[in-house]
């Protein structure tokens, strides 16, 4: 791999989760994107109730995107070669984090609807 292009990403990850499940992810994370700014346009404004509850959500997100990645992978924490190898495994914590106060920001806004303040 001389070049990192976006269609080598691609094909990386599709190896990785297979072609399936890959794509059902691509397609549930941008109807999750969707839903949230729908919610963001609609209420015009963040509620900080639902935000500190979304937080509250971000550890279990990011232990959840961890243990999917290895896994899916069929790999353990003791094969951490080095220190790109934690970057990656804090990466995709950061982003199982910011993923599950997303989905869970929406869905309280999608289930109660606004807050009236």
């Amino acid at each position: 791999m001389e070049e990192l292009t976006f269609g080598t990403m691609i094909a990386v990850f599709e190896e990785m989760f297979g072609r399936g499940l890959f794509w059902a992810l691509v397609v549930a994370a941008v109807a999750v994107t969707a839903a949230y700014v729908y919610v963001l346009v609609r209420d015009r404004s963040l509620s900080m109730r639902k935000y500190l509850v979304a937080q509250i959500a971000m550890p279990f997100g990011a232990v959840a995107a961890v243990w999917f990645v290895l896994a899916i992978t069929s790999s353990h924490l003791r094969d951490l070669g080095g220190p790109v190898d934690l970057i990656v495994f804090l990466g995709i914590a950061v982003m199982g984090a910011v993923g599950a106060a997303i989905l869970v920001y929406t869905v309280q806004s999608l289930i109660r609807g606004r807050d009236i303040a």
